[in-house]
């Protein structure tokens, strides 16, 4: 089936945007579970982060830092997308429904499973402190979906944005960023400040629209000057001047002026790296490989940080993986069998729940009018407000079972709601026909 998908992709698409996709979650994934320091003392399951206490890893989250790599990809299948939807003659509302839909059901799974499961646990017993951490680390995701899903609803809007401004669009938020970052560091303004949460990554989605359409295909001379010209920036933000070395922590939460140094060094790098990466693609081998990958990767995503809790229940506990202290060679020889224990367990989890995202459902065409907005405005609210309150709560505040119940109900009424949204047929007669019934629909994919 894989085989015969990748027979059938079409010449004029751009491959390199599924691989650097499905690259940038697995080190993401990756990424987490190495530090990730888990510790069983006097019968009590914790951890932390290692990038807390090992101030040496700082500059290799300049590799694993890629979500600026992913918001890029994004933005380019966004536009994609977009365009398509529009040529057939579908609206933004619509493009919005059809194009969360992906994004949504395997959420929607998560946030099925975990209030079930950790109900279960309580009732039989197990203690609810292990039960809230294992929670919060299953929600760790959240935390980029919420962001991500934010780009997509307003994805119409910035793209008839792009349309008009070009690439003056994604420059002009790089400014907002600058200066609210600046007003959060120099003046201590917090709301403002905290505005890079989304105008950061709405910048690096944007400059995604820039590059479908043509307005970033540089020479390969060109983009090594960006790469150059990014690093000579991180380098004099971090290492020179006021900002911390590490991409993750500070620089993320909220996103700085740094990370959007790191963010052109990386655009500059895949737009070097672009005509090879679609040349080797078009062998049936490696973009097999990446097709299958995308097919699942948002199972992936979703449910990595659980497979960690999992295998830390399981291992620690038991002694089946020893404690070496944080700083010894040890800790780090260990870390082979504790990737390898996470990534078994996800093996498990992506056979149970991978097939509610390879599902591909063909939702009948909503009939467009005020009904249907507003469903989508109130539906797309509460799962927007469901993602944050699970997302912003950490584990000591989460109740009895770990869970933020008013953010998991916010979360599943909202999703509800979009599903009778999606699925609320054309009435007869209304001469109004879907875009996936038309000879240009486009799929849409996440």
């Amino acid at each position: 089936m894989v085989r015969d998908l990748a027979a059938r992709t079409p010449e004029s698409r751009e491959r390199s945007v599924d691989m650097w996709r499905a690259l940038a979650i697995c080190m993401v994934v990756f990424g987490h579970w190495f530090v990730v320091a888990v510790t069983y003392r006097d019968g009590r399951l914790s951890g932390y982060n290692a990038l807390d206490v090992l101030s040496w890893l700082d500059p290799v989250t300049w590799l694993f830092q890629v979500m600026p790599i992913f918001f890029l990809v994004g933005g380019y299948a966004g536009s994609a997308s977009m365009a398509s939807h529009r040529a057939s003659g579908g609206d933004g509302i619509g493009w919005v429904l059809r194009r969360t839909d992906r994004l949504l059901r395997p959420t929607t799974a998560l946030f099925v499973v975990l209030p079930l499961v950790s109900v279960a646990a309580v009732a039989a017993g197990v203690n609810s402190e292990l039960i809230g951490h294992a929670s919060w680390l299953a929600s760790i995701p959240l935390w980029f979906l919420l962001a991500y899903l934010v780009l997509v609803v307003l994805t119409p809007w910035l793209h008839a944005l792009h349309r008009r401004a070009g690439l003056a669009a994604p420059l002009a938020t790089v400014a907002i960023v600058a200066v609210a970052d600046l007003l959060r560091r120099g003046l201590h303004v917090p709301v403002v400040g905290t505005s890079t949460y989304l105008f950061a990554w709405m910048a690096i989605y944007q400059f995604g629209f820039c590059w479908r359409d043509g307005l970033l295909r540089l020479s390969r001379g060109k983009a090594l000057a960006v790469v150059a010209g990014g690093l000579v920036a991180l380098i004099g933000l971090t290492v020179v001047g006021p900002y911390p070395v590490g991409m993750v922590g500070y620089n993320t939460a909220p996103p700085t002026l740094a990370l959007m140094a790191l963010a052109a060094t990386q655009v500059g790098l895949v737009l070097a790296l672009a005509p090879a990466a679609d040349r080797w693609l078009r062998r049936t081998g490696p973009w097999s490989v990446v097709i299958a990958v995308n097919a699942v990767i948002l199972t992936v995503f979703l449910w990595h940080m659980t497979a960690a809790a999992v295998a830390a229940a399981l291992l620690f506990p038991t002694g089946a993986l020893p404690q070496p202290p944080l700083h010894s060679t040890a800790w780090l020889l260990w870390r082979v069998p504790w990737i390898a224990a996470c990534a078994l367990v996800l093996v498990v989890l992506v056979a149970l729940f991978a097939r509610i995202e390879l599902r591909r459902s063909a939702p009948r065409s909503a009939e467009r009018g005020p009904w249907r907005d507003g469903a989508t405005v109130l539906g797309l609210a509460a799962v927007l407000a469901g993602l944050l309150l699970v997302a912003v709560s950490g584990p000591g505040y989460r109740g009895p079972t770990g869970l933020p119940w008013a953010g998991v109900l916010s979360y599943l009424c909202g999703a509800a709601v979009l599903r009778v949204a999606r699925t609320r047929p054309v009435l007869p007669g209304s001469g109004r026909l879907s875009p996936r019934s038309t000879p240009g629909g486009h799929v849409c994919t996440w």
